[in-house]
């Protein structure tokens, strides 16, 4: 695919190129689609630039013309996606030297972010009042959410077998392909194989609740799931409880956030939740870490004062 490229083609064309050589099939789709939607970028902002012109200067404008109406983490992303492709370029001489060096990333101030998690009180009143009958609803999803910290589609596919009531036990191997023609798909990344320990309120809701239900079946599919019928659920949710407004995603976070805080170990922390490694929990988890680590100091501080 790559044999007859050349200097004189157009930047967006070799990267395109380089996307269906070494990504097509080896990542996942939601990653392959940001590959191609910053392709679609490249062609917007430089259709016309070549790789023989794709000096620093011509990066750095090609950067910021991005940056202009990105925030700069997107931009950091967009950055990082085409260096990639370039040095591969260099590394086949169809560019003389790596034009991605000493790059400065910027981009538009963030937005106002919106509460991530929950406190103790506000999941404690949320759990409270949600509608757990002897049906299958999403209320019942967003309690398993918030009780395991699992993803969405680690809980759309979810089967009775997957419980194990006996050693209060949660098995997750797989994940619901929401976004497209549903069915099983394979975790996000190997850590994400794992087994959850189930606190015995939980293990006793839902024996109950899936005693009678088909083992082989997912819980709560019952015909096309969308993300946005869950958040918007929990959203009238906690509007009518009068507390934070958080997406199921969130409840990831709130899960997190409450073990970090009653001082579970960040990386027992990093292997309920199925992150790859320790690095992405800090990087998530950083400003309650911090917190944690100033309330750490001040304990330290309080130790060496007694002592004389």
């Amino acid at each position: 695919m790559l044999e007859n490229l050349n200097k004189e083609m157009l930047f967006h064309d070799y990267y395109s190129k380089w996307i269906m050589l070494y990504k097509a099939g080896a990542i996942r789709k939601v990653t392959m689609d940001k590959y191609l939607l910053t392709n679609s970028w490249l062609t917007k902002i430089v259709p016309d630039l070549k790789l023989c012109d794709l000096t620093r200067i011509a990066y750095q404008q090609l950067l910021n013309s991005y940056a202009s109406t990105h925030e700069r983490q997107t931009t950091m992303d967009f950055h990082h996606q085409l260096k990639s492709s370039i040095l591969d370029a260099v590394d086949e001489g169809l560019i003389e030297r790596d034009p991605t060096r000493k790059a400065i990333i910027k981009g538009k101030s963030p937005r106002k972010k919106k509460t991530k998690y929950l406190n103790q009180f506000e999941l404690q009143t949320l759990l409270s009042n949600l509608n757990l009958d002897s049906a299958v609803n999403f209320d019942w999803l967003i309690l398993l959410i918030a009780k395991t910290g699992i993803r969405f589609s680690e809980a759309l596919a979810l089967t009775s077998k997957d419980f194990d009531f006996a050693r209060q036990m949660l098995s997750i191997d797989k994940t619901w392909d929401y976004k497209e023609n549903g069915g099983f798909l394979p975790t996000k990344n190997k850590s994400s194989v794992r087994k959850i320990q189930l606190d015995w309120q939980t293990i006793i809701q839902f024996s109950g609740l899936l005693k009678k239900l088909p083992a082989e079946n997912p819980i709560f599919i019952n015909g096309k799931v969308y993300n946005s019928t869950v958040n918007n659920l929990l959203e009238r949710h906690c509007n009518k409880l009068n507390i934070s407004s958080i997406t199921i995603h969130g409840l990831r976070h709130t899960h997190a956030s409450l073990l970090l805080f009653a001082g579970v170990s960040i990386a027992s922390v990093a292997r309920r939740l199925g992150h790859s490694s320790i690095t992405t929990t800090q990087k998530t988890y950083l400003h309650i870490i911090q917190e944690l680590e100033n309330k750490d100091i001040d304990l330290v501080m309080r130790s060496l004062a007694t002592l004389n």
